[in-house]
């Protein structure tokens, strides 16, 4: 996200009719987390008038792998509760004017004003958009049925998987779970992502006529590892071999829950909700090590 440029404008003009020296102008700085550094790469301050000084700032902050987001926003702040008007510079020596410098932080008002609603306006729109699509979400039965025509094999093929992946997400959805669709990441395909607890899960669809193999696992677990706390949720209808799993396990931290059509059928039948299916599994991966758990049984599938 980057700071509203007409707000950026409106700020620079405010502080030159708050502000006339540039040491002043330099504190203003400081004082809304600008760096020392960045300060330093100001240069002299004497070879440059105000409104340099104001610009090459502007400049540096919006160069920040941030943005400079909070230091912008700092600043606004600071100027739409600004209440000193230095006497010395308004009255004395007449280097700044009330209604002129008043005037700019009305201005920045209404910029903020106006942007605040546009905003709230905005947020109103979302939540009607994420209203209507949850009238529009399958029911159980609905994602049931889906489940037993692709185990009819009514899809096959590659159409089975994406038709896979996409009930799976509409069943994380009728649960209320966030979710990501698929995406890609330095060239890397995820089938999508959950949220739950607060954590995020990548997720990884199988179907496919056997047990899935060590490839495919360790492909999604370097897919999980590459990320900020990484956590996975690998998904295969015909479910893992022993061998899969033990070698999986032994030595290696435990960021993948594993996760086969068993699983899925409970969920669908109604035994068991899509949230409880995942916290039995999460608690059993968190105390027990045990990463192929069966959440109806609360035993392990070893």
């Amino acid at each position: 996200m980057t700071f509203p440029s007409e707000i950026k404008l409106a700020m620079r003009d405010a502080i030159l009719k708050l502000i006339w020296p540039k040491n002043d102008i330099i504190e203003f700085f400081k004082s809304n987390n600008c760096t020392s550094n960045d300060i330093k790469s100001l240069g002299s301050i004497n070879e440059k008038n105000r409104a340099q000084l104001i610009d090459e700032m502007f400049q540096i902050q919006s160069s920040r792998n941030d943005g400079g987001l909070g230091q912008f926003r700092s600043m606004l702040q600071t100027l739409l509760t600004w209440q000193h008007f230095d006497p010395y510079y308004f009255d004395n020596l007449k280097k700044l004017n009330h209604f002129d410098a008043q005037n700019s932080i009305n201005h920045l008002k209404l910029l903020q004003q106006t942007r605040d609603e546009k905003i709230k306006a905005d947020n109103i729109k979302r939540k009607e958009v994420e209203s209507s699509a949850k009238k529009s979400i399958k029911s159980l039965n609905e994602l049931k049925d889906e489940f037993l025509s692709l185990l009819q094999n009514k899809i096959v093929g590659a159409k089975r998987g994406y038709a896979f992946e996409k009930l799976l997400y509409n069943l994380a959805i009728y649960f209320n779970l966030e979710t990501t669709e698929p995406f890609k990441v330095n060239g890397e395909q995820i089938d999508g992502a959950i949220k739950f607890e607060g954590e995020h899960y990548l997720f990884e669809a199988k179907w496919q006529d056997k047990e899935s193999s060590n490839e495919s696992v360790y492909q999604f677990a370097g897919k999980v590892e590459g990320k900020f706390y990484g956590r996975g949720l690998f998904i295969s209808i015909n479910g893992f071999s022993t061998n899969v799993i033990k070698s999986f396990v032994i030595g290696k931290a435990l960021k993948t829950i594993f996760i086969d059509g068993a699983d899925i059928i409970m969920v669908l039948e109604g035994f068991l909700t899509f949230n409880e299916m995942l916290d039995q599994k999460i608690k059993a991966a968190q105390t027990r090590g045990e990463i192929y758990f069966d959440a109806f049984t609360k035993k392990s599938k070893l």
